[in-house]
């Protein structure tokens, strides 16, 4: 692009307020148009026609505000409310028995089991409510040329973007997303699409945004592919004496202890499982103490989803709560003694009012 024209496309955009901000904006239109330089010449597409896209991309201050205060730095006890509703476990209930039949086929196609897909789509857009309303490409380009820290990885995003729109028939101007580009229902971000979206109603089409088959299929195929164990715990809490536990905190997630290491350093496990299991040890802040959890490989899957233990554990103990509503409804709906229950209330009102 020339000079001339990059420098008007600064101006008229209202983004040079000041000599450091234009100065910023150009080193953004240089990646920019390196971006498109790359594409062209990796994957074809036409430098022309990119150019003319890009010039209605916008870049979101609100977006760099809002990365850099990600809800993950919340304390647990803190995070767990957000998550952990009356509203979101009726909503749970509710998205469960409409799409009770693709649920069903995608946990025996997949082996996932539905209260986890379930869970996963409540964290995420609270079943389908809030997907966000950013432009996904305004969102990507943003923290590919304006966000150093991780410009690698959303370049990365921002091409798969555009693959799949091409491969789609999609408008690239027109999905819209969360502030770091994730997409539709299930929250994909572009690279996940092109890799675990599935067309599981045979349409021709992976509608993420507004079909509830592909989305949960999706997820379901997500989780299958990095080796979801069906049938298999997820995670436990445990007790510990003392404090050697605290050796074996560490940052990464990936389960890596033994049951005969964890007892090792006085940390009491009840639960039954195979003697070969492996481990993560686990600590969640309470308000007052610190909640200790054992998280298997289950575990761990759900964090290739989102790389946070607290998102994790959202999702698993949404799927409990999930799970144990519905199940307390079926037993309400369908316990003799409960029917019982149930007409003798309505014969006492009945006798006192004729009419009803």
């Amino acid at each position: 692009m020339k000079l001339k024209n990059m420098l008007g496309r600064l101006l008229l955009s209202g983004l040079c307020l000041t000599a450091a901000s234009c100065t910023s904006n150009i080193k953004e239109t240089d990646r920019m148009d390196a971006f498109i330089q790359q594409m062209a010449a990796t994957h074809q597409f036409d430098e022309s026609e990119l150019n003319e896209l890009f010039q209605s991309v916008q870049i979101k201050e609100n977006i760099l505000k809002t990365i850099s205060k990600p809800a993950e730095g919340l304390p647990w006890h803190k995070y767990r409310n957000i998550f952990l509703t009356e509203s979101r476990i009726n909503g749970g209930v509710k998205f469960w028995q409409e799409n009770a039949q693709a649920l069903a086929a995608a946990e025996q196609q997949y082996g996932v089991p539905a209260a986890i897909i379930v869970a996963i789509i409540g964290v995420e857009t609270l079943y389908g409510q809030n997907t966000g309303n950013h432009r996904v490409i305004d969102a990507l380009s943003t923290l590919a040329f304006a966000y150093p820290p991780r410009s690698q990885f959303f370049l990365g995003e921002l091409e798969n973007f555009l693959l799949l729109c091409r491969d789609e028939h999609i408008n690239p101007l027109e999905p819209t997303g969360s502030y770091a580009g994730a997409m539709g229902i299930p929250q994909f971000m572009p690279s996940s699409f092109r890799t675990y979206a599935v067309d599981f109603d045979h349409d021709n089409r992976r509608d993420i945004w507004h079909n509830n088959n592909d989305v949960i299929a999706s997820i379901a195929n997500y989780f299958s592919r990095h080796q979801w164990q069906p049938g298999q715990a997820i995670a436990f809490p445990v007790k510990a004496k003392g404090e050697k536990y605290k050796a074996i905190l560490k940052p990464d997630l990936k389960p890596d202890l033994t049951i005969a290491e964890l007892q090792s350093f006085d940390v009491d496990i009840s639960a039954s499982l195979p003697i070969n299991s492996k481990i993560k040890l686990l600590a969640f802040e309470q308000e007052q103490n610190k909640e200790l959890w054992a998280a298997l490989d289950n575990f761990y899957v759900i964090t290739r989803y989102n790389h946070s233990p607290l998102y994790a554990m959202a999702v698993y103990q949404l799927s409990q709560a999930i799970s144990n509503k519905k199940a307390s409804i079926y037993e309400e709906n369908h316990n003799p003694h409960f029917l019982f229950h149930s007409d003798q209330l309505r014969y006492g009102a009945d006798r006192k009012n004729p009419d009803l």
